[in-house]
């Protein structure tokens, strides 16, 4: 990670960077003991994780006796674990309020659409963490508690406005994407054309089959029309 980037951005990247983690709950069937399991997540409109999960999974019965969870999310970069980048987001874990799946399902189905097809067929539930603290290890002595409050940023754009913005890129800029995956060093083919998934303000993300790869923005943006600029400029660039 960017060693320059204040600790709370440096965490927060790594947040928004990767799209699974190890969900660890505390278990039913063998008491006081964590049981853990990988979780694809994607962040909702408050920047907080938000999963999917079936009622028969055992980390499913876990979190209806006991709310309380970490998620772990690991930097992929480089070959040794131990100087990558991890986040641990310890938190409750409670369902989505009925007012809010609509807007999360939405956007989740976005980040992982085969996943639609399994809450048609199975009985899933929507959960989202309210994080209690932050722990952040970006290298070796780099160790952090983060408040939820300075690493969690809301999204500024409506989930109409977002909406908008992500079929008029998937329908007209499809090149554009493409230019950007292979900046990333993904190279899309006729069979795995990218998707914009979400956008927020400081960066967006690009579905190519079933890998989610974030670009991150030079600067922050608020407004639609310089979520254009921004994207025209690294258009123009050829770079992430």
């Amino acid at each position: 990670m960017n060693d320059k980037m204040p600790i709370s951005a440096e965490a927060r990247a790594l947040l928004m960077e990767e799209y699974f983690g190890v969900l660890s709950t505390i278990s039913v069937d063998v008491p006081g003991y964590p049981f853990g399991s990988v979780v694809p997540y994607c962040l909702d409109r408050q920047s907080r994780p938000a999963i999917l999960i079936s009622r028969i999974a055992q980390h499913y019965k876990n979190l209806i006796a006991d709310p309380r969870a970490s998620l772990i999310v690991l930097e992929r970069a480089g070959d040794d674990v131990q100087v990558n980048g991890r986040l641990t987001c310890v938190a409750n874990v409670v369902k989505v309020p009925q007012q809010d799946i609509d807007e999360t399902a939405e956007r989740y189905y976005r980040y992982f659409p085969e996943s639609t097809d399994y809450h048609k067929v199975h009985d899933f539930e929507f959960f989202c963490f309210s994080p209690v603290r932050f722990r952040y290890i970006g290298g070796f002595g780099r160790i952090h508690w983060i408040e939820p409050e300075k690493l969690l940023k809301p999204n500024p754009f409506s989930a109409e406005a977002e909406r908008r913005m992500i079929a008029h890129m998937n329908a007209d800029h499809v090149e554009a994407m493409c230019r950007y995956c292979r900046s990333a060093n993904a190279v899309p083919t006729s069979d795995t054309q990218p998707q914009m998934a979400g956008v927020d303000a400081e960066g967006f993300h690009l579905r190519l089959g079933r890998r989610v790869l974030r670009f991150p923005f030079d600067a922050p943006v608020t407004t639609p029309a310089e979520v254009r600029q921004a994207l025209v400029a690294m258009a123009r660039l050829g770079r992430r």
